[in-house]
């Protein structure tokens, strides 16, 4: 029995609609006698040519959009130096040459890389110049459109003049790095062992003026393409760096040996042409002071064969 008992004041027959939404919206894609709503199909099935020519303006756009933001990456990828940390007074300069007849294709060797320009970096110990290097970025300019730069790090105090000018005067159009497929920074820096750095992605730095030579030999089309005599001339500039440039009076005596031996059964190290084998050997000869005067029959002849070649002369300023 209930403590209270109310009587209903009203009666149990109201019925109350409830809404199945919040807001009421007309239906737009409904048909209508008003002809209101927007219909983009016609009655014989084909598009409106209004709403195509809106499908073909977007397309143009996202493509334009597309490739602008290719260019913007190449651009982000030269303002972003891969050497992070230089921090010093830079002095600029790159040869003055014409363009050369047949500009090589860098993308069949490196890969396409859209409004990009390939940056070659290089950390090098003014006290031990790595002239096999400047050798070959002067075979680099004959072959591409190099844009070249020395700077200098703030852990060297000072460099000589010639070390400064060592890849030659300003190039007048410096200023334009898209007009170049190549960049050669060299920067004088204190570092034990010489570095380079490459833009490419995913590419760790190769240390070591030796791999960096085979790699810039590459780019220069200097290695033999026959397996043997390629490996032949591996073998020689391990030996030039490893024991003419690093090792003591013996091990220089018996390399001096070797390449005379060799000499005697070809003008060259490695074949028939001029290779990497040769540049090196000849340039860290030169580097620990061994002149052609005093070098064996053989040595002489083939030492002073390389100092008359055009490739090697941008090194005699250094050497004197």
């Amino acid at each position: 029995m209930p403590m209270y008992q109310v009587k209903p004041i009203s009666g149990g027959d109201i019925k109350v609609d409830l809404p199945t939404c919040m807001y009421k919206l007309p239906n737009i894609h409904a048909q209508s006698d008003s002809g209101s709503c927007i219909d983009n199909v016609l009655q014989n099935g084909e598009v409106d040519p209004a709403l195509k020519a809106l499908e073909q303006r977007q397309d143009e756009i996202l493509r334009r959009l597309y490739e602008l933001k290719a260019a913007v990456d190449g651009l982000a990828k030269t303002v972003t130096t891969p050497d992070a940390d230089l921090d010093a007074t830079s002095l600029s300069s790159a040869p003055v040459m014409s363009a050369p007849k047949e500009v090589a294709d860098l993308d069949s060797l490196l890969g396409k890389d859209l409004g990009a320009l390939r940056d070659i970096v290089i950390n090098a110990n003014p006290s031990s110049p790595p002239l096999s290097l400047l050798v070959l970025h002067g075979l680099l300019c004959q072959r591409y459109s190099v844009l070249s730069t020395v700077h200098v790090h703030s852990s060297v105090p000072s460099v000589p003049p010639k070390l400064l000018n060592c890849l030659g005067p300003r190039h007048p159009d410096s200023y334009t790095r898209q007009r170049f497929q190549l960049g050669f920074t060299l920067i004088w820096k204190d570092v034990p062992r010489l570095q380079m750095k490459f833009s490419v992605p995913n590419m760790c730095p190769i240390e070591g003026e030796g791999n960096v030579a085979r790699f810039l030999s590459r780019l220069v089309g200097l290695e033999p393409r026959d397996p043997v005599a390629a490996t032949l001339s591996d073998s020689w500039v391990d030996t030039a760096f490893f024991q003419l440039a690093e090792g003591g009076g013996k091990e220089r005596a018996a390399v001096v040996r070797a390449l005379n031996a060799a000499l005697g059964r070809g003008p060259w190290l490695a074949g028939a042409d001029l290779s990497l084998a040769d540049v090196v050997c000849a340039c860290c000869l030169l580097q620990t002071g061994t002149s052609a005067a005093s070098a064996p029959a053989n040595v002489q002849r083939w030492l002073k064969g390389c100092q008359n070649l055009d490739t090697l002369a941008c090194i005699n300023p250094l050497l004197q």
